[in-house]
This record gives C-alpha cells, structure tokens and sequence, in this order.
C-alpha cells in the first residue's frame, strides 16, 4: 500500500528538488511561516481563477486563495488588466497620486468606521498602527486582546500566558512590552467586564469572527456587549477585519452585525491580491497623525507614520478594481452560497464515513474537524453554541491534521491548514471535487489507521 505520505512524495518531485534549493537561502526553507510544511512545501508555477498548477503540473482546486486575500479568484481580468495599465504609467512615483485618492473614496464608501482612513504595506503594519493611535488616544498603556485571536507577528500581539504562566511564541519580546498585554479567552462576557474596570485600558482588539478567522468561532453576542463596555471603560474598540473586511459583506463584519468598532485594520482583499493595508477610524483618533503647524515637525503631539510603499500606485490600481466589483455584493454571494453548500456536503461525507467530527463555516470560510467529537452545526453550516459560551472548539491532533492537508493535496485539493477560503471563482464542480477528495482522503486515513 502506498502511504498518503510516500504518494505526495511521488506527486511532488520538482517542488521537493526547489525545496532542497531553498533549504541553504531561507529559515525552514520558506518565507511566511503558514508556508510550513512537511516533509516539503507546493511549489506553485501559476494560477487563474480557483485553480493553481503546481511545479510538477499538478491541476488545484485553491482554497487557500492568497491566505484569504483572493475573494475574485485567481488573475481577475479587472484587477489584472487594471495593474498593467498602471505598470505602464509607472510602479512608485515617491509623490501623492489621484489613485491613492480613489482608492480611499471606495473604502469609505463601504467601511462604516472609515471616516479616515491612512494606508499601510501590510496587515501587520495596520495593527501596528491601530494600536499606537489607540494608546496616543486614551493616553493609556494596556491592550486587551483574546486568546488565539491572530493580528500579524507585531510585537504587541504575540505571546500569550499559558497556565504555567510562560508565554510561548514571545522569544525576543521585552517584558515591559508583554506587560502592557493583557490576554482574556474570547467568549467570557465575566471576564471582559473584570477586565475592562480593572485595568486602565486602551483598546480591546479582535478578529470580529473568531480566533483564526472562525476557527473558534466567536459568541455572536459578544460584538454588542464589547462595543457598550469598551465606551463605558474610556477604551477602544478594535475590530482586525484584515481577512474579513469586505469579505463576510461589501462592508465587512462591521456592516454586517451593525457593530461600529473605533478603529478597524483592513488588508487582503482591500488590494485585490496585491501588497496593502489600512486603517480606518474615526476622525478625532486618526487626525493624531496630522501635523497641525505644518512648519514645525512636532512629534511630541502626533504620531508620525511612514511607509515606502504606501498606498503605491499598483495597489492602488489593484485595490480600486477589486472595491468596484466587491462594492455589488455579488462575489460576497456568489462565495457565501456555494460555501454553504461545500460545507454540508463536507459533513455528509463525514458522516457517512463514520467517523468523528463535523465541518463548520462563516460566510465563505469554512472550518474541519476530524476525529474529534463536535456538536452538528446548525443547518450543517453554522457552529452550534448549544446555548454554552465555549472558549475553544475541539481540535484535531496534528498527526490527522497533517495527513488530512497532505491527502487533499494528492487528491488535488490544497486547504488553507484546516479550512479554506471559498472565491467567486469556484464552482459546483470544485465542490464536487473537494468532496470527492475530501472521501477519498478520509477512507486512506482510515486505511492507515490515522483515524
């Protein structure tokens, strides 16, 4: 019998021979950690639409779609023809440019909070920013921010206390900086109420669907309640939608829960597909970077933001094609019908596979779980709370999850870790096909006793 593990060896000869030729250049081998991945990570050669080739000319079904950023798919031929446009024109003019201009118009338009906006190169620098604008603001030190919730690798919002009160994932992080850091599990109304009296607190930040954009899917109760308590403390409120902003709706969770957070840090899709970031707020916290005498550099009472390839102008061109189309609501649909779709049929695979587990979504984002008991979401799709607050979802251990990503990338199909990210470019028969890959796997997992 040839393992899953020794078939995506044989499947992915010319990705492992770019591997070995990586190894001497980058840690691991790779250059973003989600990268990752044994024994070697898929060399990609092109893609268009909801399909990628790999090096070796294998055909993909992508969900992982540029890490959530690819709501239009692959080479959109607005925001591709847009971009060459601009190439033409010039790629950075060091100067200000009507692009720029356009481009926070739409945002605007579509983002309840965005009365200004300002333009980052990533959603790292977004939360970098948000949070600095948050602490000048309030004058306050402390950042609340909940468990597993991912906001970038900036230095305020990695590291977290487990029980033993070691913080993993903070080597290199001073303890004055992880001092100003107060961490709370995500779905504890007690908790955040203590909190917020206890502490002098400048802003709460958090992904407005859940730790790793759903993946433990956050009460949706807890929108309203953090917006009152977080005015009544005199802190901010901070919503990441830098993978949800203008995918869950035109207008992000924000538009869709009709909760408007203080601050909110955009990227992905925002550029549509290409290098871009934002944050967006009100206007008396985001004018703090403005230089009220502009004669005099004053950095005591403002704070200065740079940035080389700010709003620059492909990404410019990128992102005002991208906001045009997102701006109808269409791709938000078209994602969010076919996703509920794929998801109850992922379940009925599981069940009819007779194993433990259960598939879960938000919008156009879905969730697995296999191996491990879960309450059968709502209609198949929406994770069931059975009127608990939960802090956490059943995980899978690693030894399944990672025979669960290689076994669908044999079968074709490459998740985004445990989930994926469906675009307006998939279509029902790469539903077929990921549920078609996603038996397929399961009954070879089985076969090796993975589950």
């Amino acid at each position: 019998m040839t393992t899953i593990l020794e078939r995506y060896e044989q499947l992915h000869a010319a990705s492992e021979r770019l591997h070995q030729r990586a190894l001497p250049l980058f840690p691991d081998g790779v250059t973003h950690d989600i990268r990752l991945f044994t024994p070697f990570p898929l060399y990609v050669e092109r893609a268009q639409g909801a399909h990628k080739w790999d090096v070796d000319g294998n055909d993909i079904v992508d969900l992982v779609m540029g890490h959530g950023a690819l709501l239009l798919g692959h080479n959109h031929p607005q925001v591709r023809e847009a971009v060459a446009q601009q190439l033409g024109r010039g790629t950075h003019y060091g100067a200000s440019q009507e692009l720029e201009i356009e481009w926070a118009e739409r945002v605007q338009r579509l983002i309840p909070s965005a009365e200004l906006v300002r333009f980052t190169s990533s959603g790292t620098e977004a939360t970098m920013m948000a949070i600095r604008l948050a602490r000048a603001f309030t004058g306050r030190d402390t950042l609340v921010r909940f468990a597993n919730h991912f906001h970038g690798w900036n230095d305020n919002v990695v590291g977290a206390p487990d029980r033993e009160g070691v913080h993993p994932h903070a080597l290199g992080l001073p303890d004055g900086t992880l001092a100003n850091v107060v961490v709370i599990p995500q779905n504890d109304p007690d908790v955040l109420r203590q909190t917020l009296q206890e502490e002098e607190v400048a802003a709460v930040i958090l992904e407005p669907t859940g730790a790793g954009w759903g993946t433990i899917p956050l009460d949706p109760a807890m929108l309203p309640l953090l917006r009152e308590t977080t005015q009544e403390a005199g802190a901010l409120l901070i919503f990441d939608e830098v993978v949800t902003g203008f995918r869950v709706a035109p207008g992000g969770v924000q538009a869709a829960s009709g909760v408007t957070p203080d601050l909110t840090t955009l990227a992905k899709i925002l550029a549509g597909g290409l290098p871009g970031g934002a944050v967006v707020g009100r206007r008396e916290v985001l004018s703090i970077i403005e230089l009220k005498d502009s004669g005099k550099m004053d950095f005591a009472r403002r704070v200065p933001h740079q940035g080389t390839f700010n709003a620059n102008p492909l990404s410019a061109a990128a992102g005002n094609a991208a906001l045009d189309l997102v701006a109808t609501g269409e791709p938000q649909r078209d994602a969010t019908t076919l996703n509920q779709t794929l998801v109850r049929r992922l379940n009925e695979a599981i069940r009819d596979a007779g194993i433990a587990g259960c598939a879960y979504g938000h919008a156009s984002m879905f969730h697995l779980i296999l191996g491990a008991e879960c309450p059968p979401p709502v209609d198949d799709f929406t994770w069931n709370w059975q009127n608990q607050p939960s802090h956490r979802v059943p995980v899978m251990s690693g030894n399944v999850s990672l025979a669960l990503r290689r076994g669908m990338i044999n079968e074709g199909v490459d998740l985004m870790d445990t989930g994926g990210m469906v675009s307006a470019a998939h279509t029902e028969e790469d539903a077929e096909r990921t549920i078609a890959a996603l038996r397929r796997t399961i009954a070879q997992m089985k076969e090796e006793e993975i589950l």
